[in-house]
């Protein structure tokens, strides 16, 4: 099985959905059986609604568990040097030079709004061994854009 690298933060929020998810199973349970209280079951909506919900956490779990155990949490203050690697804070100057700041995370913490990029984003994995000075070119939706790696930090 392949790690999923995530910084701590991420790790503790994925936790954190476990624990909520698995905390709603009994009342999951209790939905069904109450439902179930109301007789036939082939025309009893809540009784349906209330599987269908058991079947999304159930397989809501399933999918946090996967990624919390093949975690690899890396803490990019450890980190240094001038090559953009996982965790890495990258300041880049766009075609106008106008600066944009992005860290890279995994997966399940990208917010491209917050400035955090996946990895495995387009951007993300055009950076990823790049070195300080590099010019980068990315196809994004919108077309081609160029970046030039203005700043790396670790923080």
């Amino acid at each position: 099985m392949d790690k999923v690298p995530m910084l701590a933060e991420g790790y503790e929020r994925l936790t954190a959905e476990l624990k909520e998810l698995r905390a709603e199973r009994p009342k999951i349970v209790d939905a069904i059986e109450e439902a179930r209280a109301h007789g036939d079951l082939s025309e009893n909506a809540e009784y349906h609604a209330a599987k269908e919900r058991q079947g999304q956490v159930e397989a809501m779990i399933g999918d946090i568990e996967s990624k919390v155990t093949r975690a690899q949490i890396i803490d990019p203050k450890t980190l240094s040097g001038d090559k953009i690697v996982f965790g890495a804070t990258v300041t880049l100057l766009d075609d106008d030079d106008k600066p944009v700041k992005y860290q890279i995370v995994g997966e399940t913490e990208a917010e491209a709004a917050k400035g955090r990029i996946s990895y495995s984003s387009p951007l993300g994995r055009a950076l990823i061994g790049k070195d300080l000075g590099d010019e980068v070119e990315v196809t994004v939706p919108s077309g081609d854009k160029f970046y030039l790696i203005d700043k790396i930090e670790y923080i």
